[in-house]
């Protein structure tokens, strides 16, 4: 095992998480323009959304499950729980810095959403009275307390944390379009929001970080990153094939596309929406051994 005292202030640890900031945040930017400001990516959206009524009736019992669970108070007392698993670890900065980055990105998601504009190509008539619904603030809750979670558990626990984290989020971005509360593209930037606060949570910590701080590689998780990394890469990849070859069909109104089209467009959808979680969440396990590194003594 190879243990080695931290460079709090080492110019390549800085440098790649303010990457991963600027990576995200245009990641964030791309989605938002191409979604709802182009005709193309608001009627995909759309068609993944329409695709929802095939096989709706046998999955609406998980899914409301899944959603329900979210509310305000849970929010409050999972931010509460997190918290205390980073005190009584001794980590003080660690439960500001994870309490900072639920309330941060939990907040950023409803003022963008209220405060960014959607234009109407005529696309989607029936919700065009919602107004714009990116991001997606349930997938934001699901997603910013399993990045939060993940920081502040022990080494030894962050891989149970990381995968189940990942899959709690990303079934509850799927469940969001199972129900018909937000368009893939919702869901997506959701967990760019959070990977975008992730990220600056962890320059707090390299300038909260002790001078007693050790970096353990035993603690860099480097297959289970792989995993939930090139897992995550293959289905966003998968989902960008399924969206070209709808992009393909002939432009008419979702509702009188035969069932394929439909079905390719809502399972491509939802392979978008589990993968880039997994990608957010594998940027987090690559990372946080040196943004938490053990403490000696």
């Amino acid at each position: 095992m190879r243990v080695r005292t931290t460079a709090r202030g080492g110019t390549a640890v800085w440098l790649v998480v303010l990457v991963l900031v600027l990576v995200q945040a245009a990641a964030f930017l791309a989605v938002w323009r191409v979604a709802v400001h182009t005709e193309l990516g608001q009627w995909l959206d759309t068609v993944a959304l329409t695709g929802n009524r095939i096989g709706q009736d046998r999955i609406d019992g998980p899914v409301d499950r899944i959603l329900n669970a979210m509310s305000v108070v849970s929010l409050v007392a999972a931010t509460a729980v997190i918290g205390f698993i980073a005190l009584i670890r001794g980590r003080v900065a660690l439960a500001v810095t994870a309490t900072l980055l639920i309330v941060g990105a939990n907040a950023t998601t409803q003022a963008l959403k209220y405060g960014l504009a959607r234009p109407d190509f005529g696309i989607d008539p029936e919700r065009i009275y919602a107004g714009n619904s990116l991001p997606s603030g349930h997938t934001t809750v699901a997603a910013s307390v399993a990045v939060a979670l993940v920081l502040v558990l022990p080494p030894t626990m962050r891989v149970a944390g990381a995968f189940l984290g990942a899959g709690y989020a990303a079934a509850a971005g799927v469940a969001t379009l199972s129900a018909g509360w937000h368009r893939p593209s919702d869901a997506v930037a959701a967990y760019l929001v959070v990977g975008v606060w992730a990220a600056l949570g962890g320059l707090l910590l390299l300038v909260t970080q002790r001078e007693q701080a050790q970096v353990d590689s035993a603690d860099a998780h480097r297959v289970a990153t792989a995993v939930l990394g090139i897992g995550g890469a293959l289905a966003v990849v998968a989902c960008v094939l399924a969206l070209t070859w709808l992009a393909g069909l002939p432009r008419v109104a979702p509702a009188e596309l035969s069932r394929r089209p439909l079905f390719v467009g809502y399972a491509g959808s939802a392979a978008g929406i589990a993968g880039t979680m997994g990608m957010v969440m594998a940027l987090v396990l690559i990372s946080v051994h040196r943004l938490v590194p053990r403490i000696k003594g």
